[in-house]
C-alpha cells in the first residue's frame, strides 16, 4: 500500500471521519463505559451514517470492553476502528481476473450519475496494471453522452471499446463485444449497463436479455456484476442495493466519490446489512484514485486514527 494512497484515503474520509469525531466528542470516562454512553455512542455511529445494525453491534461489543487507562477519546475511537475492521474484514475481496475460456466478463451497474463510466474506466486501469488485456463494451446505448464518454475513457486508459447506435440494443453490443474479446484474447471485458431506474420492470428485462446473450457465448458470463454506488447518496444508496440485488443479481460494491462526503460510514452500513463484497473505493477523479478496498486502513480513517 504506498504511502499517497493512504494519505488520499486520509484526505478523501476527512469529512467523514470529522463528522464521526464531533458526533463521539465528550463521550468519555471511567474503564467501562456507562448505559448512558453507549446510548450516546450508538447515537453518534448512526449520525454518522454507520447503520443502526452496524452502531448496535459495536455497541454491544464496547459494553463488555473494559479501558485500563479509561475511556478517553482516543481509545474509544480505537475501540470503535477495531469494531469497523471486524465488519469490513469479510467483505474485502479484489476483482480478479479470473474465468476460463477468457474473457472474464464484468457486467457494471448502478444510477446515473453515481460514477459508473469513470469507475469501468479506473476499473480497466486496475487490470492493466496487473497485466490483463482489458475490452470495454458500451452497453448504456439510451444516452449518447455514456457512448462518448466511455469511447474518451478508453481512448485516454489505451484500450479497445465496442459501441453501438444510440438507442440500439444493449444485447447485441454486448454480443458483438464478447465476439471481440474471445477473437482478440482478451483477457477482461468490461460492460457498462444503461442506469435507469425510474422502470425496474424495463431495465430487468433488458439485463435478462444481456444474460441470455452471454449464456449463449460463454455460459458461465457474467462472472460478476458490480454495483457502483456513490458515497454522497449516503443511505439512500444502500435502498438502490436494495433494488439492484433484485433486478441484477448483485455480487460486489464499489463505493466512488467518497472524497466529497461526510457519509463514507455508509461503507460499513453496507458491509453488516448486505455483506457483499467490497472490491474497490473511490476517492477522486483521477486514474489512479480507485484502489482495491483495505479494510483497517479504513476503519481506522471512518474512527479517526492515524
Amino acid at each position: 500500500m504506498s504511502d499517497s494512497w493512504q494519505d488520499r484515503v486520509f484526505g478523501g474520509f476527512r469529512k467523514t471521519s470529522a463528522r464521526l469525531a464531533g458526533n463521539l466528542a465528550g463521550i468519555g470516562g471511567q474503564t467501562r463505559l456507562t448505559d448512558a454512553q453507549l446510548d450516546e455512542l450508538e447515537d453518534a455511529l448512526i449520525l454518522s451514517d454507520l447503520g443502526p445494525r452496524a452502531a448496535m453491534r459495536i455497541r454491544d461489543r464496547l459494553a463488555d470492553r473494559r479501558f485500563d487507562r479509561g475511556a478517553d477519546e482516543q481509545s474509544i475511537r480505537q475501540a470503535v476502528a477495531e469494531e469497523i475492521a471486524e465488519i469490513l474484514r469479510p467483505v474485502a475481496k479484489p476483482l480478479d481476473v479470473t474465468a476460463f475460456p477468457r474473457p472474464h466478463v464484468v457486467l457494471v451497474i448502478g444510477v446515473n450519475g453515481s460514477g459508473k463510466t469513470t469507475t469501468i474506466a479506473k476499473l480497466a486501469h486496475l487490470f492493466q496494471e496487473e497485466d490483463y488485456s482489458v475490452m470495454l463494451a458500451a452497453g448504456d446505448t439510451f444516452r449518447a453522452a455514456a457512448i462518448g464518454q466511455l469511447r474518451v475513457w478508453a481512448d485516454r486508459v489505451g484500450v479497445p471499446i465496442v459501441t453501438g447506435p444510440e438507442g440500439g440494443d444493449p444485447a447485441s453490443v454486448v454480443f458483438d463485444a464478447v465476439k471481440a474479446a474471445t477473437e482478440r484474447g482478451s483477457d477482461a471485458l468490461i460492460v457498462d449497463t444503461a442506469g435507469r431506474l425510474q422502470n425496474k420492470r424495463e431495465l430487468m428485462d433488458e439485463l435478462a436479455k444481456i444474460r441470455k446473450v452471454l449464456g449463449r457465448l460463454n455460459p458461465a458470463a457474467p462472472h460478476d456484476v458490480v454495483l457502483v454506488l456513490d458515497a454522497t447518496n449516503g443511505q439512500n444508496a444502500l435502498s438502490q442495493i436494495d433494488v439492484f440485488k433484485e433486478v441484477a443479481g448483485v455480487t460486489g460494491l464499489v463505493m466512488t466519490k467518497l472524497d466529497g462526503t461526510a457519509r463514507g460510514g455508509v461503507l460499513v452500513a453496507a458491509a453488516e446489512q448486505y455483506g457483499l463484497p467490497i472490491h474497490a473505493i473511490g476517492v477522486g477523479e483521477g486514474i489512479d484514485d480507485l484502489r482495491p478496498f483495505d479494510p483497517d486502513l479504513v476503519a481506522r480513517v471512518i474512527a479517526g486514527v492515524a
